[in-house]
């Protein structure tokens, strides 16, 4: 089902980029995103990267966008002072760690409310997430003597986005995405636990393009 949606979502973009090219915008941006984990032990952590993505203007408050990022990481360190028994194995007393990277691609409807000088917007998005944090975790704890079930660390599982933000208008083809602020939930099950459901936040900030009219 998520396959589907997600290839119903590429196909309205590309059918109807040509009959709304006079209303494209395209932009690409910085991302900082605060990822929680839900591992014992383990904070939230910023995770920094980068993207961008298209949105078709059909009428003067609605849109079509698609939203793609990227996130590096800084090293996770989980410490495990004692034994620990989860659903798909023993964890051991040691110290783990893991280099995550993660990707997210989204696309849904946009309100915006067009503007001379600024444009604010809301969203509400849909579509999915991949990240190797938790099968280099996994990794981690086999080559410290760990016994675990691995086979569900390879995921792509479903995300949403929930927010909006506001650009600056410098002219009729440029703007300024001054800022865009969304709760972000991903469902990433974790193999150590079989928790799910990651409540995240992530701000976004860089430039749009705009081709045709608004």
């Amino acid at each position: 089902m998520k396959t589907l949606v997600l290839k119903i979502c590429v196909a309205t973009l590309a059918l109807t980029s040509g009959a709304f090219a006079q209303r494209l915008e395209v932009f690409g941006d910085y991302t900082h995103l605060r990822y929680n984990p839900t591992i014992t032990g383990l904070n939230s952590r910023s995770l920094n990267g980068g993207g961008g993505g298209l949105q078709l203007n059909f009428l003067k408050i609605l849109a079509l966008k698609g939203d793609f990022q990227g996130y590096m990481s800084t090293q996770t360190v989980v410490d495990v002072t004692a034994p620990i028994s989860t659903p798909k194995g023993i964890i051991p007393i040691g110290t783990y760690k893991s280099n995550g990277t993660m990707f997210t691609y989204l696309f849904g409807p946009v309100v915006r409310i067009p503007g001379k000088h600024i444009r604010p917007f809301g969203e509400l998005l849909f579509g999915g997430t991949h990240t190797n944090l938790y099968a280099q975790l996994n990794n981690s704890l086999i080559a410290g003597g760990g016994k675990i079930d691995a086979s569900g660390s390879s995921q792509h599982p479903f995300a949403m986005a929930f927010g909006g933000g506001l650009d600056i208008v410098v002219n009729k083809h440029f703007a300024v995405r001054a800022g865009e602020v969304d709760y972000l939930m991903t469902r990433f099950t974790n193999i150590w636990t079989n928790t799910n459901n990651q409540n995240n936040f992530r701000y976004l900030g860089g430039a749009v393009f705009t081709f045709g009219g608004q």
